[in-house]
């Protein structure tokens, strides 16, 4: 007999689309930044990738949550209540103790994918709509201007204590 080689699976990647844009510009480009960075999670570099897009994360929920509160968006707390819930699922799943392999990296990417595109194809979108109704344009900071304010479950999480 011989032995069938083991085939391996090509890396789970979505690349950034015009079609996820929200329409508004900050947000579209923290959007396409977060899709660079789980396109970057590979083996080789799976600690400091994840470090990063954790880091961004906080960074983009920030910003995201600091915008809906200031334009008073009606769901505010209900937006503020999905961002902790992700949090909680990211913080389970690198909790697990599981060494790194290319399958839990694989994993991992396609939860995040998942995750943005319906977080953004259905929440973010309604803001997006929301936002392009009920306010005139606004000057969009830059990614990286503000400072993350740690909110709820992310102070406790991510270090209010940093």
């Amino acid at each position: 007999m011989t032995e069938t080689p083991e085939v391996k699976k090509a890396p789970y990647v979505i690349e950034w689309r015009d079609g996820f844009k929200i329409g508004v510009a900050q947000v579209d480009q923290e959007h396409r930044h977060l899709f660079t960075l789980v396109r970057a999670l590979n083996l080789a570099s799976v600690d400091q990738t994840v470090d990063e897009l954790l880091d961004y994360v906080v960074t983009h929920f920030s910003n995201e949550q600091d915008m809906m509160e200031k334009s008073g968006y009606p769901a505010f707390e209900q937006h503020i209540r999905l961002h902790e819930e992700f949090a909680a699922q990211v913080a389970d799943f690198l909790a697990s103790g599981q060494a790194w392999s290319e399958d839990r990296v694989q994993e991992l990417r396609r939860f995040l994918n998942k995750w943005l595109i319906g977080h953004i194809m259905t929440h973010d979108l309604r803001f997006g709509h929301w936002h392009a109704s009920h306010h005139a344009p606004i000057a969009h900071a830059t990614p990286h201007q503000k400072a993350p304010t740690f909110i709820g479950f992310f102070a406790r999480l991510f270090g209010a204590g940093k």
